[in-house]
């Protein structure tokens, strides 16, 4: 993504590098359709292989750079290297962070600042695809993503820049400087890193996609073809094999339009780009009567080619920042997408004009120990930090509240909300992310990971009916409702809830990974169920959840009437009740509620988009065809026009799908309206 497009024009051992305007305009079709992906080209379902197609260029032109160095020198001078490396990177990197967070500062909601500096202090630490993998982002289908997101693949090149100068100057000198040993050492290696990427997409799917040992074959690859073109193979001086180059070029523009955000990726899925992007390197030194290179010469496509680096770091936060500003659940129309992708380009070209080629043409620099070059990579590195600091300290400092108080009233149907932030409002805007059910602190809520149906129970009046809570996460927000039910000695609670696992019978995935903890621990809860004979089990469920968790949703409706419907058929003899599940919406009230204090309509969420009918009509037809009953308290939560997030002095929402943990205690009453005929 970073190195310059000079490499051996010709397939000729030892020969020095010349300018490769192919390659300069490959770079410019690979940040095109990233671009445009991003801008919400739906067309270009696959344009973010374009990252893919940089990673191959980058391995490319700095294994030529470094092979160059060792036939010409016998050893790499690291320093060097390093020092080339960090004056083409890191200032145009470091300045974009440091004006991404000053914009982020001035147009997102304060409380949405604590993600933006835990990502500028990661790319300042060349680690952001880490925090991203730990995180557990799916980076294809983030509703709410990181303004430092597109810094991931930066992350994956610094940290193979780390490492390939090592492996390439200590085996060459191991391998008594054979080249083609040290070839068959890069290709064990890149091997490895396909075959790891393959095995862990089934264990975890962001850790696939972020880390740079699951990444690092795509870049060996583009190393191998440098070993390749340094060779003296007829075949590669043939006309014919300019043909590659083509074929190469139909391949990236087929993954393109074929590619979609449902595409299990990386691991094999990532071969056709990657192998797309070989041909054309490949067939981009053949002579150029057969191959690409014409089209890939045009002017615009060189252009574009040369401030390829720069447009890759403005175009992200120039999309997330205006869309974050008005909200998510206010998509932006595609035609002011496309604009502010537009708008990318003038900007890299001034940041390429004023930033990236001056710094690494700096004399003062250039002609210093490379120590100067070290210590100025770290005071930017610092005064990013520094930057993310004080914009986070600043929007802290910023109230959360109004000054005027709300009352705290009984709940009742229809409620209108508050239309202010409250200076009592319970939780506070800064608790609502960690309000959740005591059952996550006990280790009742079972994890992703766990298998364990033993359940948690909890009340001590022995002559009250048992009361099963089974689902998901969204099963566990009505604990504190159920749980304030069972103290006051009107139910026995046996609480079954596990993160992301659906109580009806849905094969589901979990990081795009058969989800195969939940069927078991489902399995288990039914079968005690049936063991124990509850006086009720509740079913509660996420079903919103279905983009991520099922692989195949194209008619997730009929899919989940059918697994209710298995469910309840399961339970052999207690009576089964389905609750409606909560409105949800794609932004987290909390977040947006701190840039609306005194109007909170700001941050409701419509009814129609609030609520899913035709899940609540397979919800009622499952329910109807197996004699379940139907929990619907909607009406608590919502009024005629829309979904208000505070009620009273009470935040309803601690992200933009759970109820806060108050508020759902402040539902017993109504939720004990709904069950107590149930279970007399």
């Amino acid at each position: 993504m970073t190195a310059t497009a000079r490499t051996p024009a010709v397939a000729t051992s030892g020969k020095a590098s010349g300018f490769r305007p192919d390659i300069q305009g490959l770079r410019a079709i690979a940040v095109l359709l990233v671009v445009l992906y991003h801008s919400g080209v739906h067309v270009l379902s696959g344009g973010f292989v374009g990252v893919d197609i940089f990673f191959v260029i980058s391995g490319f032109l700095i294994t030529t750079h470094l092979l160059e160095t060792l036939a010409a020198q016998g050893r790499i001078s690291f320093g060097s290297f390093y020092a080339k490396r960090a004056r083409r990177i890191l200032p145009a990197s470091l300045l974009v962070g440091a004006l991404t967070v000053i914009a982020s500062w001035i147009w997102l909601p304060p409380l949405q600042m604590q993600e933006v500096t835990k990502g500028a202090i990661a790319a300042a630490a060349y680690v952001p695809n880490l925090l991203f993998a730990v995180q557990g982002t799916n980076y294809l289908a983030e509703s709410s993503p990181s303004v430092f997101q597109h810094y991931w693949s930066l992350g994956v090149e610094e940290q193979f820049y780390l490492f390939w100068p090592a492996i390439l100057g200590v085996g060459f000198w191991l391998l008594r400087r054979s080249e083609r040993k040290l070839l068959i050492l890069v290709t064990v290696l890149t091997i490895g890193s396909f075959v790891f990427s393959c095995v862990m997409m089934p264990l975890s799917q962001p850790w696939a996609f972020f880390s740079l040992p699951t990444r690092a074959w795509e870049l060996g690859a583009g190393g191998l073809v440098a070993f390749l073109v340094r060779t003296r193979a007829h075949w590669l001086r043939s006309p014919i094999t300019g043909i590659l180059s083509w074929i190469g070029l139909a391949l990236i523009l087929t993954v393109s339009l074929l590619y979609t955000e449902g595409t299990p990726f990386p691991g094999l899925a990532a071969a056709p780009p990657v192998l797309a992007t070989s041909l054309l390197l490949i067939g981009g030194a053949a002579p150029a009567r057969t191959n690409t290179n014409r089209i890939l010469s045009l002017r615009p496509l060189q252009w574009i080619g040369a401030i390829s680096y720069s447009l890759y770091l403005v175009h992200w936060p120039l999309q997330v920042i205006p869309q974050a500003h008005v909200g998510e659940d206010d998509v932006l129309p595609l035609v002011v997408r496309l604009l502010l992708g537009a708008l990318s380009v003038p900007l890299a070209w001034l940041l390429f004009r004023f930033v990236e080629r001056p710094v690494i043409r700096w004399k003062f620099l250039r002609r210093r120990s490379q120590m100067w070059t070290g210590v100025a990579a770290v005071a930017c590195s610092i005064a990013l930090v520094a930057t993310a600091g004080g914009a986070f300290v600043a929007s802290s400092s910023e109230s959360t509240a109004t000054q005027r108080t709300a009352q705290d009233a009984p709940l009742t149907e229809m409620p209108e909300g508050t239309s202010y932030v409250p200076a009592n409002l319970t939780p506070t805007l800064e608790d609502a992310a960690s309000d959740n059910p005591e059952i996550y602190a006990n280790g009742c809520h079972r994890s992703q990971s766990s298998t364990d149906s033993s359940g948690c129970q909890i009340g001590d009046n022995d002559a009250a009916p048992v009361v099963f809570l089974f689902g998901d996460s969204h099963a566990a927000s009505w604990y504190p409702a159920l749980a304030k039910l069972a103290r006051e000695g009107r139910i026995r609670l046996d609480v079954n809830t596990k993160s992301s696992c659906y109580s009806a019978h849905i094969d589901e995935e979990n990081d795009g990974v058969p989800y195969t903890e939940c069927a078991q621990w489902r399995q288990g809860v039914i079968k005690r169920i049936n063991a124990e004979n509850p006086d009720l089990v509740l079913l509660a469920n996420y079903p919103g959840a279905h983009e991520e968790l099922v692989a195949d949703d194209a008619d997730f409706a009929s899919t989940w009437r059918s697994g209710l419907e298995s469910t309840i058929e399961d339970i052999d003899g207690p009576r089964v009740a389905v609750m409606a599940d909560v409105p949800h919406r794609d932004e987290t009230p909390s977040i947006c509620l701190s840039a609306h204090l005194q109007d909170t309509s700001e941050c409701a969420a419509s009814v129609d988009e609030a609520l899913e009918p035709d899940l609540v009509q397979a919800e009622e037809d499952a329910t109807s065809k197996t004699g379940a009953d139907y929990l619907n308290l909607t009406d608590y939560l919502c009024n005629r026009r829309d979904c208000p997030p505070i009620i009273g002095d009470t935040l309803v929402y601690r992200d933009g799908h759970h109820l806060t943990a108050r508020f759902s205690a402040e539902m017993a009453p109504p939720l004990w309206k709904k069950l107590k005929p149930l279970l007399d």
